[in-house]
């Protein structure tokens, strides 16, 4: 069986960039059970409450969903269990340094395989106001705008 490579995307939190100022981002490698592995690999992941917390000298992925393998057995794992982040200690100084500051948390960005290993994008995030929610939303929009009206003018 040849080996996997590439990069192939299983979840996205495509809400963490809408609610969060992204200051950093690292990629870590998580500690699976075979279960979860497997059911990785069927596309099946999310990432939406999820969030990461530092236990002692350790990082940890919390509430992100990966479901029970459907023909696992009694080794099946917790949908929602805590999972362990795999990454240097120098970079776990930086991140437990910048969380320490007022309003700043850990947030998935992406779960994925590289070359044939699980890993996830994490960064470390300022959470945003109502206000830079509409000002980010109102950009999108007159850029948009700006783009069909510029595409209208060259077509003719």
């Amino acid at each position: 069986m040849p080996k996997e490579s590439g990069r192939k995307v299983v979840a996205t939190n495509r809400k963490a960039r809408h609610n969060y100022h992204i200051l950093d981002t690292y990629e870590a490698g998580l500690v699976l059970m075979g279960t979860e592995v497997k059911s990785l690999r069927e596309g099946r992941a999310s990432l939406i409450d999820g969030f990461g917390s530092l236990t002692g000298d350790e990082m940890w992925l919390e509430h992100v969903y990966i479901p029970e393998y459907l023909n696992g057995s009694w080794t099946n794992h917790s949908a929602r269990r805590r999972r362990k982040l795999l990454l240097h200690r120098e970079e776990i100084e930086k991140i437990a340094q910048k969380t320490r500051e007022s309003g700043f948390t850990i947030v998935p960005l992406q779960l994925y395989f590289l070359d044939g290993r699980a890993k996830v994008e994490i960064a470390v995030g300022k959470g945003k106001r109502d206000y830079d929610k509409r000002q980010a939303l109102r950009e999108q929009q007159d850029n948009r705008e700006a783009q069909r009206a510029m595409r209208e003018k060259n077509l003719g």
